[in-house]
C-alpha cells in the first residue's frame, strides 16, 4: 500500500495545469507528475485515480481562469457586443503577458488529442462546440437586445469568433505584442460588425 499523498491538492492540480499547458499531456506521464509533486506513482493513483481524471481536473482549472470565462456570466440585460470586445480585449493582453507564449491549454490539448485520444478528445470536443454554441446564443441576445441585426447569419459569426479565439491562442505563441494580437482581433471584430468601444 501506497503512502497517504503529503501535498496540497489544490497545489498540485495548479501545478500539473500549468505543466499540461506548457509542455502537453502526452510529455506529462504519471512519473514526470509524481516526481514533481515529490509522491510515490502509488501515492499519484491514490490521490488523482489516473492521469486523464487528474487532466480533468486541471482542465476545469484552467475553464475557472481563463479570459472568456466572462461570456459564461453574461446578464440578460448586459451589452453583448461590450462584454465581446473586452473579452478579446482581455485574451490578447493576458497572452501578450505570458512570458512562456503557452497560447491557451485547450486548444494546445485540442491540437494534441483530438481525434487521437478516445477518452480526452472527445472532452475537447464538446469544450470547443461548447463555446462555439455559447457565441451563438450570445450573439441571438445581442440581436434580442437590438445590438446588432438577425440576418440569418449568427451561427456564420459564431464560427467566425470562435476562429477568431483559436488564432489568437496559437499566434500569440509568435506574435508577442498586445498592440498587434489587438489589432488583429478589432479588425475582425469590426468586419464582423460586432466592435464596440
Amino acid at each position: 500500500m501506497g503512502r497517504p499523498a503529503k501535498f496540497d491538492r489544490q497545489a498540485a492540480i495548479e501545478l500539473v495545469m500549468n505543466e499540461i499547458w506548457r509542455d502537453g499531456f502526452e510529455a506529462c506521464s504519471v512519473k514526470a507528475i509524481s516526481e514533481k509533486l515529490g509522491i510515490t506513482r502509488s501515492s499519484f493513483y491514490h490521490a488523482f485515480g489516473s492521469r486523464e481524471a487528474l487532466f480533468l481536473e486541471a482542465l476545469e482549472l484552467y475553464f475557472s481562469q481563463s479570459p472568456d470565462k466572462a461570456l459564461a456570466m453574461l446578464d440578460s440585460d448586459a451589452s453583448v457586443l461590450g462584454v465581446l470586445t473586452q473579452v478579446f480585449r482581455e485574451v490578447c493582453r493576458s497572452r501578450a503577458a505570458d512570458p512562456e507564449a503557452r497560447g491557451c491549454m485547450t486548444v494546445n490539448c485540442v491540437a494534441e488529442l483530438v481525434g487521437v485520444d478516445d477518452t480526452l478528445g472527445p472532452v475537447l470536443e464538446k469544450a470547443i462546440l461548447g463555446s462555439l454554441d455559447r457565441l451563438e446564443r450570445l450573439l441571438g441576445q445581442a440581436a434580442a437586445n437590438g445590438e446588432i441585426e438577425d440576418k440569418g447569419d449568427l451561427r456564420e459569426k459564431a464560427l467566425a469568433l470562435q476562429n477568431l479565439l483559436i488564432g489568437l491562442n496559437v499566434m500569440a505563441k509568435v506574435v508577442r505584442a498586445e498592440d498587434d494580437l489587438w489589432a488583429a482581433a478589432r479588425q475582425t471584430l469590426k468586419g464582423l460588425g460586432l466592435y464596440r468601444k
